[in-house]
């Protein structure tokens, strides 16, 4: 029979080794989410997408208006600090005339009783839509800040260019609401 000590001795140090990678895992967890508002922007000025040159050439696109052509436009919200935030659109989908420009509103609130600055990261479905779909303007663009407990409207404005394909009837633009660390925010701004 093993020695009681020894045992115990044994267990301890497995608890500690486990200990040490669940903080390692928490930590990659955190950087993870960190990372990503500025993964975003090497995305942004890698693909052209959410680029300010792209709006440009976006906004000339607008000028043709197919009246002729409904696309359903839906918006999805999520969180993924539960308790942070209240985050929602206004209105679950439009209908819009592709070429023609468009405002949704999106909801935010501050859940906790101190300031905090947050990121938007958009995304778009299905995938082969998001050359078609052009934001002009968008809360998305730059770190949003809220003081403690504060609620308030975030605008996006955007048009469906009327080249999308025809066999596209229905495109969803989803928002993620991250929190961004304090540390950060004065490098995204």
């Amino acid at each position: 029979m093993a020695d009681p000590t020894e045992a115990g001795k044994r267990q301890q140090q497995s608890n500690r080794r486990l200990t040490r990678q669940l903080w390692w895992f928490v930590v990659g967890a955190f950087a993870f989410g960190w990372a990503l508002v500025p993964l975003y922007d090497v995305l942004c000025s890698v693909t052209g997408y959410g680029s300010k040159k792209e709006l440009l050439v976006a906004a000339h696109a607008a000028e043709r208006v197919d009246v002729n052509r409904v696309v359903t436009v839906e918006f999805l919200s999520t969180v993924p600090t539960v308790g942070t935030w209240e985050f929602a659109p206004e209105q679950s989908e439009i209908r819009v005339h592709p070429g023609q420009l468009y405002e949704a509103t999106f909801r935010a609130k501050n859940l906790i009783a101190q300031p905090v600055t947050a990121q938007a990261v958009p995304s778009i479905a299905p995938n082969e839509a998001t050359q078609y779909f052009r934001k002009t303007d968008c809360f998305c663009f730059t770190p949003q800040h809220f003081e403690a407990n504060q609620e308030r409207e975030l605008k996006v404005r955007f048009f469906v260019d009327p080249a999308l394909p025809r066999n596209m009837d229905r495109v969803t633009l989803g928002y993620a609401m991250f929190d961004v660390p304090q540390n950060k925010v004065a490098v995204l701004n």
